[in-house]
């Protein structure tokens, strides 16, 4: 019945004029072609395609039949007859259809497909869709453009697969889907290549920048994302072939070196929307720094990197990357923007780093944002990797650079724990400075003098939480305690005997002080919970408890009373510090004055 039905509509339009086909032929022909579809007569509507003498009719009404003929092939199973005669259609449609009216159908197709069906749909309509825009005269290059946007913008909600087991699985078919599109593009990459061979000033830029902006959307999804480290037990990464092609086709079409180094961005729309513009900014930020990524760490297209750029100025062009991708909370974006960052510092001498750097802005940004991940991260060993680059970082650095550098940290981290790490390094530099014949003026002398100013000081006095500031007050009586120890007062290199006065009254009186009522009220605070303690019926009644202005978590009376014992521990623990720095102060004030007398 259905074949018939197709068959008369054939018969009538075979006697008309291409200009004669009207709306209600074209309905027509793809309610009967659907409903052969539906019936499982697939190879009869092959036929119908297949004979000559309906050629123009094909080409004028057959896009028609891509929603059904999609819809059929997802239906039957992968080794069914039927499936393979639909197969067989749409390849066949894509050679003789209007290619102007295919191509909006199969993009419709691709555009209205969703959920699990996606990267399915996507693979299907990518060879017809290759055919369909070779074929273009006019705007190939915004029709290439809109396919390429289309099919990424499609993919993009697609989780991307992270972990081996995922990669290996590929449920959805992104791994897969993400290197076919590749190929899809490869001819349009070729056209590019040969028209830049045959003059060198190629003026028909549009091509170019619509595979740019495909590699560019390529590099923020899925690659930033993605799992880029070689995996045991996968013999073709999906990902990082998919990366090698991407960088191939930037390479190709000269884009890769000004990217890397230029930042340039492509021909960027004019926004009237400053919202607009700003996802524009932000988009094309994460994809350089995914490129830089690509390049620097995993070395891809590393054979096409010109070897005459120094170290440090590496560093330079990739901070604003750093930042970019160390500011995301994601676990594949902070790896990655570690990695970079040791990377960068791993190709330099220490102390090789000039101070003038922190002049620029990605200098004092990445070490802030740097030690956010430290303190924020709950990610443990991307916490313990971001103190050790803070580390490595802090080494490549001239002498000014570590002093500039340690003021900057003291003044913005805002946590005691880093103010410690700090500290103690600025206490590694001292000793290097008394025990090298070279002298360091930055860490001695007047320039010290100022930055201990920083260091041995209670940031609110007498009232200062001790406990939450315990690192920082711990190391800064270590350092002032091998101060006093190495350096003489006769001597007075360091230039701490000349402030020591200022020292005692700016640190050393405010933290007996603030000892004696911490400890006064941390004393009460147990006494008081003993007497509950014994007036209640159980030891293991749950209440509340504040420590260092934050409510702790609900705890029984008597682990509450381990965390209040434990702080007592810490303030004998600064006590007997304390006690030992002003010992060895009596001492060589003593000793002073005898060798004067």
């Amino acid at each position: 019945m259905a074949v018939d039905e197709l068959q008369a509509i054939i018969q009538r339009c075979q006697v008309l004029e291409e200009a004669d086909f009207k709306g209600e032929d074209f309905n027509l022909f793809q309610v009967a072609g659907q409903k052969c579809l539906e019936d499982g007569y697939a190879s009869q509507l092959l036929e119908v395609i297949q004979n000559e003498k309906n050629k123009v009719i094909i080409k004028n009404m057959g896009w028609n039949l891509i929603s059904p003929l999609v819809r059929c092939i997802f239906m039957y199973k992968q080794e069914d007859d039927k499936r393979e005669h639909c197969l067989k259609i749409l390849d066949k449609l894509a050679q003789l259809c209007n290619p102007k009216e295919l191509f909006l159908g199969l993009l419709e197709q691709i555009e209205q497909t969703s959920g699990e069906q996606v990267c399915q749909t996507i693979m299907l309509l990518l060879q017809p869709l290759q055919t369909v825009l070779l074929k273009l005269q006019n705007k190939k290059a915004y029709s290439v453009g809109l396919s390429l946007a289309m099919i990424m913008n499609q993919l993009t909600p697609i989780p991307v697969p992270y972990t081996k087991q995922q990669i290996q699985e590929d449920k959805l078919g992104l791994c897969q889907c993400c290197n076919a599109v590749v190929d899809f593009a490869k001819p349009f990459v070729s056209e590019v290549v040969k028209n830049m061979e045959k003059s060198s000033e190629y003026n028909d830029m549009e091509l170019k920048e619509e595979l740019l902006k495909f590699c560019m959307k390529s590099l923020k999804y899925p690659l930033l994302t993605a799992q880029l480290e070689q995996l045991e037990g996968i013999e073709e990464h999906p990902f990082r072939h998919f990366a090698t092609e991407i960088i191939d086709i930037l390479w190709n079409i000269r884009e890769l070196i000004p990217l890397v180094f230029l930042h340039r961005k492509g021909k960027s729309p004019h926004w009237e929307n400053q919202e607009f513009a700003d996802i524009e900014q932000k988009n094309s930020a994460d994809s350089l720094a995914c490129l830089s990524y690509l390049m620097f760490v995993q070395h891809f297209g590393i054979d096409c990197f010109p070897m005459v750029f120094s170290p440090s100025y590496l560093l330079q062009c990739n901070m604003t990357h750093i930042e970019v991708l160390l500011i995301r909370t994601e676990e594949s974006m902070l790896s990655k923007g570690l990695d970079l960052f040791e990377s960068c510092l791993l190709r330099m001498e220490n102390n090789s780093l000039l101070h003038q750097n922190l002049e620029f802005r990605g200098f004092i940004n990445v070490p802030q944002v740097l030690v956010k991940v430290m303190t924020l991260c709950p990610i443990e060993h991307l916490r313990k990797k971001s103190l050790n680059i803070l580390q490595l970082f802090i080494d490549k650095f001239d002498a000014e650079g570590k002093y500039t550098l340690f003021r900057c940290l003291l003044k913005t981290s805002n946590h005691a724990g880093v103010e410690g790490y700090v500290i103690k390094n600025i206490k590694d530099q001292i000793h290097l400075s008394l025990t090298k014949a070279c002298d360091n003026i930055w860490f001695t002398g007047h320039h010290l003098i100022s930055l201990l100013d920083l260091v041995l000081l209670l940031p609110e006095g007498a009232e200062t939480d001790l406990l939450q500031n315990s690192d920082r007050i711990m190391a800064s009586l270590n350092l002032l305690r091998y101060l006093i120890i190495k350096d003489c007062e006769s001597d007075n290199q360091t230039g701490v005997w000349t402030i020591l006065a200022k020292i005692e009254q700016n640190f050393l009186k405010p933290l007996h002080v603030g000892l004696n009522m911490s400890k006064a009220h941390y004393e009460a605070e147990i006494k008081n919970k003993k007497e509950n303690r014994r007036e209640a019926h159980s030891s293991n009644t749950v209440c509340s408890l504040t420590v260092s202005g934050e409510k702790m978590p609900a705890m029984t009376t008597e682990m509450q009373l381990q965390v209040l014992h434990s702080a007592l521990f810490t303030f004998d623990l600064i006590e007997s510090v304390l006690s030992r720095v002003e010992e060895l102060i009596e001492v060589k004030i003593k000793g002073g004055m005898d060798e004067n007398s």
